[in-house]
């Protein structure tokens, strides 16, 4: 219903369904883990599965379909804000790599960036980050297997880490 009593719309009708449809496919494309954290009926459990196994263009799309049309009968709000919180992990756990990146490149290519990790990270063990700084650099110039440069990486998300923690 909208705000003034009436009946939604066609095409608020259609938006919602094709709404509806659209999470279905999300929770087609979750891991078997993820699904069964999410509490759904049995009937959309076992169509969701099914669906799975489909691999014809025409045939899936009729399963996602039916999935939309399941999902009509259930709250949507618990399964969204699940798809929502795995997302926004994500999202978290890729901004934390590109910032751990970005000062690992900083160091390996600017010798004052230590001071300015240090002002922003102020519980960092300088000597040790620079003793990784200069054993990446040295296995770099030498061509060797990069293990000081991850281990600078490991520092590097340690220290980020307990200072978002």
């Amino acid at each position: 219903m909208t705000s003034n009593g009436e009946k939604p719309s066609k095409t608020q009708r259609k938006k919602q369904v094709h709404g509806l449809q659209d999470l279905g496919a999300e929770l087609v494309e979750l891991s078997d883990e993820r699904l069964a954290a999410i509490e759904l009926p049995d009937a959309l459990h076992d169509a969701v599965q099914a669906a799975r196994r489909i691999t014809q263009f025409g045939a899936r799309r009729r399963q996602l379909q039916y999935i939309g049309k399941l999902m009509r009968r259930v709250d949507p709000a618990p399964i969204r804000a699940a798809l929502d919180a795995w997302d926004m992990q994500s999202r978290r756990g890729t901004v934390l790599h590109k910032q751990i990146e970005a000062w690992r490149e900083r160091l390996l290519g600017d010798p004052d960036a230590v001071a300015g990790l240090l002002a922003a990270f102020p519980a960092a063990d300088a000597r040790h980050l620079r003793a990784l700084t200069e054993d990446a650099l040295r296995e770099r110039e030498a061509g060797r297997p990069p293990r000081a440069y991850r281990e600078l990486y490991q520092a590097l998300r340690a220290l980020i880490a307990r200072d978002e923690g």
